[in-house]
């Protein structure tokens, strides 16, 4: 029986121990705390923090680990890619890819002028001032989950934001964006050999108090996308940043029909995306994936096989009091919901603001059905 280390125990990182175990691997679990579900899920568990390199190693080579991987956490896949290549462990991509994408002024400056970038600046003086028009997005350089980021449409908040994601960045600076006007979406697809062979677009729906914090994510067959355009900016940043095999995620606005590209990662999303596209068109991801990385099958994708548009709606709330449950209306016709905690336990801040604690996933009703 192949042994599978997963790190991070976040609820995406429960789903990946779950289908492994389902697929009849040993699985293996690290992260700084047992403060997750993964942490229960696996059949091992070990308090060891994901980014002390010798540590994992260590434990890879107690327990003869055949594999070391992650899903939804870009703080991982560097490390995990690392050790890979340093051990001769499988792996999609190379840790020089994994970093660029956990890094969004490396990732930027790779693929400045290329098809579907965006105009960038990377500083770490809160008194810096921007040539980009207002209004644009500051974030941390290597921030994840939406943590430190503000939409700023003057130049008055502009010294306020740079601090506060140079706060949240682990490197100390930050990068400003232009904001790109337009509709949000997300693309999930899959590469083999260099070539994109499955994409799927859903719809982004984010809270309107908080910018950029996702709410829901639609995949409906009848909404009309710039699909070349879209193509055309994936293909371009797969290529300049080496993401030759596995899955890829890109978080994309379109305006004027034109699709720009605001992070793109080689993981699965940290939104369950693959759940949902399993409901659509019956492809499970995850299975593909874990087949394609540990017995080298490379998968195979149907087309849609049903019409029925459906939604991934998350439950939010303000992080660092108990969660109520009972707050929420479940959905009519809900197919599927997951919750983060147990009832009345005490919310973990991850961005910080308005943190996910489970999710629906339904059927879109439309007005004529």
């Amino acid at each position: 029986m192949k042994k599978v280390l997963i790190l991070g125990v976040a609820p995406v990182q429960a789903e990946a121990i779950e289908k492994l175990k389902e697929m009849g691997y040993e699985t293996h679990a690290l992260a700084m705390k047992k403060d997750g579900l993964g942490a229960d899920s696996a059949d091992y568990f070990e308090e060891i923090n994901i980014i002390d390199e010798a540590a994992v190693i260590a434990y890879i080579k107690q327990h003869h680990i055949d594999a070391v991987y992650s899903v939804g956490s870009d703080l991982a896949m560097p490390v995990a890619n690392k050790i890979s290549e340093a051990l001769d462990l499988p792996h999609f991509v190379s840790y020089d890819t994994a970093y660029a994408c956990n890094h969004k002024d490396v990732m930027r400056a790779q693929t400045k002028g290329i098809t579907g970038s965006v105009p960038f600046e990377i500083t770490k003086d809160v008194n810096h001032q921007t040539e980009i028009d207002y209004p644009v997005f500051v974030k941390p350089t290597d921030g994840q989950g939406q943590r430190g980021i503000t939409l700023v449409t003057q130049a008055a908040d502009l010294p306020e934001a740079i601090a506060y994601a140079v706060d949240q960045s682990r490197e100390g600076a930050a990068i400003i964006e232009r904001y790109i006007d337009g509709y949000e979406i997300s693309v999930n697809g899959y590469v083999v050999d260099g070539e994109l062979q499955f994409t799927l677009v859903s719809m982004r729906e984010t809270w309107p108090q908080h910018p950029g914090l996702i709410h829901k994510h639609i995949i409906d067959p009848d909404y009309d996308y710039p699909m070349a355009s879209i193509e055309a900016a994936i293909a371009a940043h797969l290529e300049t940043l080496k993401i030759q095999n596995g899955p890829v995620y890109a978080q994309v606005k379109v305006m004027n029909h034109e699709a720009f590209i605001i992070e793109i990662t080689p993981r699965f999303d940290g939104c369950h995306m693959h759940k949902l596209i399993q409901y659509y068109n019956h492809d499970d991801l995850l299975e593909k994936t874990f087949k394609h990385l540990l017995e080298e099958q490379a998968p195979t994708f149907t087309e849609a096989t049903t019409t029925q548009p459906v939604v991934l709606e998350f439950m939010c709330e303000t992080p660092k009091q108990p969660i109520d449950y009972y707050q929420f209306k479940v959905p009519d016709h809900t197919l599927e919901s997951y919750r983060y905690y147990q009832q009345g336990e005490f919310i973990r801040p991850v961005n910080g603001v308005y943190d996910k604690v489970g999710f629906y996933i339904y059927p879109l009703m439309k007005e004529e059905d």
